[in-house]
């Protein structure tokens, strides 16, 4: 039988790992109580048992007190009880998202995807959904700063409007400094900005960028563009070191059209195969079917192999390709094999790299096919060699003032410190950000915007795909947009940017449909939908040309030797902007299942050859950093997560890890993500991580099931021989259990689930789950309802990886409801397994006694305590709480309800129109997010329902069938389609 491991230590020696798992247990429950009570191991008893009554009194006598304000005047489209969605759009960091926004009693407390985008298409990333909580930063700016101190908006556009107007009179240049923008009016807003001082410049900067991807398509096809990739279309992928999965470029549409084409349910359905080359262990790597470990350097060698075998295969020359350091003749005969319907990418800045990129794609006939010129992605257009002009422009004097807007430069560029007095030395600066950041603390004057909730805006992020922003709550404290900044200071008397926005749509815009007449209809219904769609006008034609690839694969053959270093975007903080979040600091990384740091992940081979142990400390270029042991890492490497090591974020995010854009290179004018012969040196400190995967065990039992695809096809219950066994011998003492009405239960896919992590925070954000801070997560305690599985197997130089989500089963033979002593843990007569707060007084008897380890206990009062100041420690953070969900006091158990307030919602909702609930129509906070689509819930009693379907398919399984608790969640076979 397989053999599946969570570490190392589990893999080499299991029964020793198990000791040591209970020994830790014990020893973080002792910490906690010494800490408590200073009571020493012949008080443990005693102390324990006191603190389970104590905390009992606590739960039910010293209740938070939660003040409610009735309406003095009700607004009209304002219900008290029910919530209204709101469409808008969200873009951070080159990411995009149309998004639906519940508002409740005025606050928005959280984001669900719109199902109308052919983007998005209703799913969301995790950091989509932190969103939310950033509207609710005691770290935003409250007024208008002028050197620090506050000021008022009529001295800020007094002084910088005559500024403004002395600069361009003495001709000197003034430098607009944004990340990409997408925003059509907000263009149009800066050309009137422009008009007024033609001083100005704009130049876009992204702290990761794609300005290698940008200037590889100008030479080969004329135009500086990013196309439109579709991976949905793609029988073979390829991807070199392009996490498309996880941050790379558009992630959320490329993880719907991937799963997609990975959903096998009937015999004819097909599934895509996907290679991945790679450094470290990422998202998308550990969902490939085949993966290759290969250093930064080797990746223009291999894709020049790549290209010419294929050459050779097609008969177009005859001398002999070069040398690779992995045999890609498999490969080779794979793309040859699916010409046309193929699709390979690469994550890499490099210029040459992306020719070559371009060479194979088009020797394999895949424009036009999985690669679109026509339709083209608007996000990450930042070029790397203008914001290089810019320094030594700033550097010679010959920009005299800086306007910065959604950037941070000082932190996330290798001279940062350079920039940091340039930007103060200049004779003007201003930052639009809405909080301190390493940037704005340069900047002699701070013009706050608003969070994008409380915004007007528009956005186009791909060609012909446009969408809205509208806010969703009054502006909590004294913002203002930035492009109302800009035309207040062009000139524009009383500039509404509402008004200027809807302008520009009637007059520009309606022009592109037909199906309304009135402008201001054609308005209001783009405002209710939150998106608006029309065929690409391109009129560009795009002929592939070979314009410097000669001089590309000349250069494909670097071997820089010594340690080579990779940087990488973490699926929870991306670039860094939202390092102030907590609930994205808390999300453990989906490989590592570390979280509240970053880490160097350095190979296996290499460590146990030095002595070093996960929390052992290493210095990179003289930069400490604690050392995580990574199954996969390529040999000579070491990657390491950007968006830590925040200097000035907030009181969550600062000093929290190290800032590796630090030690990125600027190369020809681009940021190069990775570095060769770097400075490798052990120590013998330590540092401890948060690490959360170890915390529960598989027990040697075949709780992850896969299959191959030529094996699936065969014999779709391959890999699922186990569940006929277990399906013989269910004997039970308990009698058959009735439903009245519904039977609710999920599935989940195991095939198209990637473990992005995104329903942990959807589900988090919906059911008021609390952040507990890194300690806690050490001491064993994290809070999330469904958490996901990571394991490995295989070899563990290059093992497979598998993501399991696993919530409460909600068992019909529940082993966690007949221990209860108070009857806290009853079943409902639909198939739930419920949780009453009251009557819980924290046994933990239901915790100790479920198998999956699914049930949470409130060690402390993770609200309005200082000691876990967090979101929830003041009124602010507070408002994002879901008023539907018990906020849990200390001293109780909590766990997933499949939330179980949307159902009862749904359920009000067709009592009141006298009709039956539809299939689908209610879906839990994570199967409504999934970008996936991984997660599917419904009614198990109506056989023509999806889930009920699902249940039927031959690949369905539940976790420890054995137990015979008869779980209301069923999980398909993993399955992969490896090449035979």
């Amino acid at each position: 039988m397989t053999k599946y491991w969570r570490s190392l230590d589990e893999l080499n020696n299991p029964v020793e790992f198990k000791k040591n798992e209970i020994k830790l247990e014990l020893d973080a429950k002792r910490a906690v109580l010494k800490k408590a009570s200073g009571s020493s191991r012949r008080d443990f008893l005693k102390t324990f048992g006191f603190s389970v009554a104590a905390a009992a009194v606590v739960a039910s006598c010293k209740r938070p007190i939660d003040k409610a304000i009735p309406y003095l005047v009700k607004p009209e489209e304002v219900t008290p009880g029910m919530a209204n969605y709101y469409a808008s759009s969200y873009f951070e960091g080159n990411e995009y998202c149309s998004i639906l926004v519940k508002v409740r009693d005025g606050r928005p407390i959280k984001i669900e995807g719109n199902n109308l985008s052919s983007i998005s298409q209703q799913g969301t990333s995790a950091r989509v959904q932190a969103s939310v909580l950033n509207l609710y930063d005691d770290a935003r700016f409250k007024t208008p700063l002028k050197r620090g101190e506050a000021t008022s908006w009529e001295e800020i556009d007094s002084y910088i409007s005559k500024k403004l107007t002395q600069l361009n009179a003495d001709n000197k240049k003034v430098v607009l400094l944004s990340s990409t923008l997408i925003s059509p009016t907000t263009k149009k807003a800066i050309a009137d900005f422009q008009t007024r001082f033609p001083n100005v410049e704009v130049v876009q900067y992204d702290a990761v960028s794609a300005s290698g991807i940008l200037k590889a398509n100008e030479l080969s096809f004329g135009k500086a563009i990013i196309p439109d990739y579709r991976f949905e279309k793609a029988k073979v992928i390829v991807s070199f070191g392009a996490d498309f999965l996880g941050t790379w470029l558009s992630s959320t549409e490329y993880t719907k059209a991937y799963s997609a084409g990975r959903r096998i349910l009937q015999k004819d359905d097909k599934m895509n195969r996907h290679y991945q080359f790679e450094t470290g262990m990422t998202l998308t790597g550990s969902n490939a079917d085949v993966r290759f470990p290969i250093k930064p350097s080797e990746e223009k060698t291999i894709l020049t192999a790549l290209f010419y075998q294929l050459q050779q295969a097609k008969g177009m020359m005859t001398i002999a390709a070069p040398g690779s350091p992995v045999d890609v003749k498999g490969l080779v005969e794979d793309l040859l094999d699916n010409e046309g319907n193929s699709l390979v990418v690469s994550g890499s800045n490099d210029v040459n790299t992306q020719l070559i990129v371009n060479a194979i794609n088009n020797l394999l006939g895949n424009y036009d096919s999985t690669i679109s010129l026509d339709k083209t992605l608007n996000t990450n257009q930042g070029i790397d060699d203008n914001f290089e002009n810019l320094l030594s422009e700033l550097k010679s004097k010959k920009v005299s003032g800086i306007l910065c807007w959604g950037v941070n430069p000082v932190y996330n560029h290798p001279k940062g410190q350079e920039i940091k007095e340039l930007i103060s030395g200049a004779e003007l600066s201003v930052s639009f950000a809405d909080r301190n950041d390493e940037t704005t603390a340069a900047c002699h004057w701070v013009c706050p915007e608003p969070h994008y909730l409380e915004a007007w805006n528009d956005a186009e992020p791909k060609s012909g795909v446009f969408s809205l922003v509208q806010p969703t709550i009054s502006k909590l404290f004294d913002s203002r947009q930035a492009q109302e900044s800009l035309l207040k200071w062009a000139g524009v008397e009383s500039p509404d940017y509402y008004e200027y926005l809807k302008s520009n749509w009637q007059n520009n815009f309606t022009g592109l449909q037909t199906e309304f007449a009135d402008a201001r209809i054609f308005w209001n219904d783009v405002l209710q939908k939150g998106v608006f769609e029309v065929e690409s006008e391109n009129q560009d034609s795009f002929a592939y040309s070979e314009n410097g690839l000669d001089a590309a694969i000349s250069l494909s053959s670097e071997n820089p030797g010594g340690w080579e270093v990779a940087f990488y975007q973490s699926v929870a903080l991306a670039d860094g902007n939202f390092a102030n979040n907590p609930w994205l600091q808390e999300l453990p990384d989906p490989i590592a299942k570390i979280s509240w740091d970053n880490f160097a992940a350095v190979p296996v081979k290499w460590a146990e050859e030095n002595g070093l142990q996960n929390e052992s400390m290493i210095t990179i270029n003289g930069v400490e950093l604690p050392v995580y042991i990574q199954p996969g890492q390529a040999p000579d490497t070491i990657s390491v997560a950007l968006g830590y090591g925040r200097e000035i974020a907030g009181k969550v995010g600062d000093g929290v890890g190290k800032n590796m854009y630090a030690l990125s290179t600027i190369e020809s004018g681009s940021k190069k993500l990775w570095i060769s012969n770097a400075d490798i040196k052990t120590t013998a400190k330590t540092f401890e991580l948060a690490l959360s995967q170890t915390h529960h065990s598989m027990e040697g039992r075949p709780i992850v099931r896969e299959t191959t695809f030529d094996e699936w096809q065969l014999d779709p219950a391959a890999g699922n021989e186990l569940k006929e066994e277990h399906e013989k011998h269910d004997v039970s003492l308990y009698p058959e259990p009735e439903f009245k009405g519904h039977h609710w239960g999920m599935a989940v896919d195991l095939s198209s689930c990637i473990g992005c992590g995104n329903c942990s925070v959807s589900c988090q954000a919906e059911n008021n789950v609390q952040v507990i801070g890194k300690e806690q997560v050490r001491n064993r305690r994290i809070m999330h309802w469904i958490r996901i599985d990571r394991y490995f197997t295989n070899d563990a130089e290059n093992p497979e990886v598998y993501h399991q989500p696993v919530m409460c089963q909600h068992c019909d033979n529940a082993p966690c409801e007949n221990v209860c002593p108070v009857s806290a843990t009853p079943h409902s007569d639909e198939g739930l397994n419920q949780m009453a707060y009251n009557r819980c007084v924290g046994t933990k008897y239901c915790v100790n006694n479920c198998p999956y380890k699914v049930r949470r206990f409130n060690w402390f009062q993770y609200v309005q305590n200082p000691e876990f100041d967090y979101a929830s420690n003041s009124d602010l953070g507070r408002m994002v709480l879901n008023p539907d969900v018990t906020v849990r006091s200390r001293g109780v158990v909590e766990k997933c309800s499949f939330c179980v307030q949307r159902i009862q919602e749904k359920k009000a909702e067709a009592r009141v129109a006298g009709r039956k609930i539809e299939d689908g129509e209610i879906q839990p906070a994570c199967v409504q997010s999934c970008p996936a689509d991984a997660l599917v819930f419904g009614d198990l009693k109506d056989p023509n329902s999806k889930i009920s379907k699902y249940f039927k398919n031959e690949r369905n399984y539940h976790l420890l069938e054995e137990l015979h608790t008869l779980p209301s969640v069923g999980y398909l076979t993993k399955v992969r389609n490896k090449k035979a």
